[in-house]
């Protein structure tokens, strides 16, 4: 019988590809990313302006109110709305004002836990529920996809009699973005890689090896399929390791972590087996960005663990997807796989998606005196088993 969840992911990939609202959504992460407001309509035609926190300033908070004719509200995850002293919060995204409106100072204390944030809300401190398909819900959603900090300023737009949501958008300059498309980016953009660059590349511990590039129909970040040898499907399920790129500890060689490790023994594992997939996914610090993971240090550094520091961010423990990696193995021809993996989340996720793991091959490696804090957490927190 199959699951309600597969089932709606079953529906969402037999849908038809819009390319025009995967580059609205493209387009409205480069302006926020620029530290430019644009145009959120939500679920019901509700409009509001959204400004990512980072581009907060108090000439950016005038200007928002007199575009949008109101006071802005900042909307934070769930998590982040726990961190600063809201227990208890159920819905995904929360809203707060304060009854002296929100000034840039404020707004920054409360979103960014690597400045002192103050104790509790305080007592001038309004809080409001909002779901994921509202202005605010799809505004968070798409910081997070801009690798920001999960958070928001969200102004409510009223238009003029006779104006469209188009026009003003148009005459004002700004990037219109549904909620909707925001919420089904994710799925959309991993539905149909391309493959655009496959070559032979000699490593170390495989000589034997291609990486080849697919690339997501937004036109952004590509994933990279590391083929060593020559599995087949013919042959039985492929000895596969899903990496999520790390660059501090796959390319700078950081001890905090143990990534590095397990991407070279991964290969070294499958070239020594005879063949096999490493799938390199642009999800940095567990999809949060190489930005944030080096905040969620700077937290980890004053005693805070992954998870922990995560949260305090404003994310869940982990933002990865893993649709763009069923998609590189149904396209590399693989259905079954053997996966290289500590992680039991890999093999639901990998399930979900149409993939079916055979066979967990434990991945384990010691740590090595700065990393030991990080496995523990890994091991008691996430479930992983070493």
């Amino acid at each position: 019988m199959t699951s309600p969840s597969l089932a709606k992911l079953t529906d969402d990939l037999s849908q038809p590809l819009d390319q025009t609202a995967l580059r609205s959504v493209d387009r409205a992460i480069g302006e926020l990313r620029r530290g430019d407001p644009v145009l959120v309509e939500d679920l019901e035609g509700g409009l509001a302006l959204a400004l990512s926190v980072e581009a907060v300033t108090a000439e950016a908070l005038e200007e928002l109110r007199k575009s949008a004719g109101s006071a802005p509200v900042l909307a934070v995850t769930r998590p982040r709305a726990v961190a600063i002293g809201l227990p208890g919060q159920q819905a995904p995204v929360v809203t707060l004002a304060l009854t002296g409106g929100l000034d840039a100072d404020a707004i920054h204390a409360l979103v960014d836990p690597t400045r002192r944030t103050p104790q509790g809300p305080g007592p001038a401190l309004s809080v409001a529920p909002a779901e994921l398909g509202t202005r605010e819900g799809a505004a968070v959603a798409l910081a997070k996809l801009a690798r920001l900090l999960p958070a928001a300023v969200v102004a409510p737009v009223r238009l003029p009699r006779g104006a469209s949501a188009g026009t003003w958008a148009a005459k004002h300059d700004l990037m219109l973005v549904r909620a909707r498309d925001i919420l089904d980016y994710q799925t959309h953009a991993a539905r149909t890689l391309t493959l655009v660059g496959d070559a032979a590349v000699p490593l170390v511990d495989a000589e034997n090896t291609r990486v080849l590039a697919f690339r997501p129909p937004d036109g952004g970040v590509e994933h990279l399929a590391i083929v060593i040898g020559d599995p087949s499907a013919e042959d039985g399920p492929a000895l596969v390791r899903l990496h999520s790129e790390c660059f501090t500890g796959d390319l700078l060689g950081s001890l905090r972590c143990d990534c590095g490790d397990q991407l070279r023994g991964a290969i070294a594992e499958i070239a020594r087996q005879g063949s096999g997939v490493v799938l390199y996914l642009a999800q940095e610090g567990r999809g949060i960005g190489l930005v944030n993971k080096l905040r969620a240090y700077q937290l980890q550094d004053e005693g805070f663990d992954t998870v922990e520091a995560n949260e305090m961010l404003g994310f869940d423990a982990d933002e990865r997807i893993y649709l763009p990696a069923a998609e590189m193995l149904r396209q590399l021809g693989f259905s079954q796989v053997r996966l290289l993996t500590n992680n039991p989340d890999k093999l639901r996720q990998l399930a979900r998606c149409g993939i079916e793991v055979i066979d967990r091959v434990p991945h384990v490696f010691p740590s090595n005196g700065h990393n030991e804090a990080y496995l523990k957490t890994k091991a008691e927190r996430s479930g992983h088993m070493f």
